[in-house]
């Protein structure tokens, strides 16, 4: 799978209109993504383990994403076969009193994935240049000093992100970002299997079809964000999510490759441990029945 086809080349331009939805990449039927897939778990499982036995990096999965592009259900297929006690989950919703009285950076800071972890971000400080910039007016509870409050403001969030991000991955936190990039018409398909599905009803909300008034100013304000913070040290990864089982498969394909980049490898005990574990075979296997 060529990852190219995916990434913000850094240092470029990009028009989310040349990025296709409904591509589905080498793959002609469903079947085949599922197989890989289900390779491809096996495996993100074996990095994972060595990943927290060696205990030097941790990995940030950042998932943003209009509503009902998948990131739940990104999230729980591609997690699925990973040892709950290595990772962490966090979505991001309105912030608190609390977090308002910090930068907006500071909540993310508290939840970032220790050494040896896998954290993934479900929405993240991204929205601070998005859904704040479509809606300007969250801004003026924000309780920022006047005069950062100008157009500038913009641009100086994402000086922040790009020296936050290449901070974290200088201290050893991979950061992988992807936008799950579904269509507006594939957007109106979900809502509407929410609203017809009664266990999927608690999901929805009439403040979601509201949103869809201010698409176009979304996806401006995504592609702004992708030109100015896809970086060599944190790419953005645009991800086809019309078919919710390519979406996967390139995820897990994508956080495998970067895992296998690491050279991840299992502690080599030193001489005394190895005699202790000796022993400890001597002891157990002359133990009386």
């Amino acid at each position: 799978m060529q990852h190219d086809d995916f990434i913000v080349p850094p240092g470029t331009k990009i028009c989310l209109k040349d990025y296709d939805p409904g591509c589905t990449g080498e793959f002609k039927h469903k079947a085949e993504a599922a197989e890989k897939l289900r390779k491809d778990l096996k495996r993100l499982a074996k990095y994972q383990d060595m990943l927290y036995a060696q205990n030097t990096y941790a990995l940030l999965v950042v998932l943003q994403a209009m509503d009902a592009a998948g990131k739940d259900s990104t999230i729980r297929h591609v997690m699925s076969g990973i040892n709950p006690q290595g990772m962490q989950i966090h979505s991001f919703k309105a912030p608190s009193a609390e977090e308002l009285d910090h930068d907006f950076l500071w909540r993310s800071m508290k939840a970032l994935p220790e050494r040896g972890g896998i954290g993934v971000f479900n929405r993240s400080y991204y929205e601070e240049v998005l859904i704040v910039r479509v809606h300007p007016e969250i801004l003026h509870v924000q309780q920022l000093p006047p005069a950062v409050q100008g157009e500038s403001i913009w641009q100086h969030r994402f000086d922040e992100i790009n020296a936050f991000e290449k901070y974290l991955v200088r201290n050893g936190i991979i950061v992988l970002k992807f936008f799950l990039n579904v269509s507006k018409a594939e957007q109106k398909r979900r809502f509407l299997a929410r609203i017809n599905t009664p266990e999927k009803n608690w999901k929805f909300s009439l403040a979601d079809v509201k949103e869809r008034a201010y698409w176009d100013d979304y996806m401006d304000a995504f592609e702004d964000a992708f030109n100015h913070t896809s970086t060599k040290w944190a790419p953005w990864y645009i991800i086809p999510a019309d078919n919710k089982w390519f979406t996967r498969v390139v995820v897990a394909d994508v956080i495998i490759e970067k895992l296998k980049s690491l050279k991840l490898a299992y502690p080599v005990v030193d001489e005394e441990h190895r005699k202790n574990l000796l022993l400890a075979k001597e002891l157990l296997e002359n133990e009386p029945a």
